[in-house]
């Protein structure tokens, strides 16, 4: 560490003529060369004061962007709880639809297994008719074959 030793000048007895601040800017200089500053306040500080105010202003940016990097968080945030929820609701509405679905395959198969009983018991039907017809038949040439030997026995007496 270097020590700035500042040793206050007194003007010659030759040089009378003082330009007002000169003395002030001249330590300003040499201070400044060893990388010594005064800021508004006239207060010694280490860094240049213009580095200063762009220390301050890059550190208020970055308590904006900081606030808004935590408003965007919340942004995302809400937002992923919506998708969540979305997804949540469509896949409620799939599976709704996927039931929904296997319910009409089954009542398609359901009808289609009535339909094969139903074609069944006409089929059963058709041949109950069918035995009933040639019974029916059978039984009217019984009865014509006995109304004709009614006749003929009436006849006969």
């Amino acid at each position: 560490m270097t020590y700035l030793l500042i040793a206050s000048i007194t003007p010659s007895k030759q040089n009378f003529s003082r330009e007002p601040g000169r003395e002030t800017a001249m330590a300003k200089d040499i201070l400044g060369e060893a990388g010594l500053h005064f800021d508004e306040l006239n207060k010694l500080r280490v860094l240049d004061p213009e580095v200063t105010q762009q220390t301050i202003e890059l550190k208020e940016e970055c308590k904006d962007f900081v606030d808004k990097i935590g408003q965007f968080q919340k942004i995302v945030g809400g937002l992923i709880e919506l998708v969540d929820q979305l997804a949540k609701e469509a896949e409620n509405e799939k599976m709704k639809a996927i039931g929904a679905r296997n319910l009409l395959k089954s009542i398609a198969k359901q009808r289609e297994a009535q339909q094969q009983q139903l074609q069944a018991l006409i089929a059963e039907k058709k041949m109950q008719l069918e035995r009933y017809r040639v019974e029916y038949e059978a039984l009217c040439k019984v009865e014509a074959e006995q109304n004709e030997f009614i006749d003929q026995f009436i006849f006969q007496k």
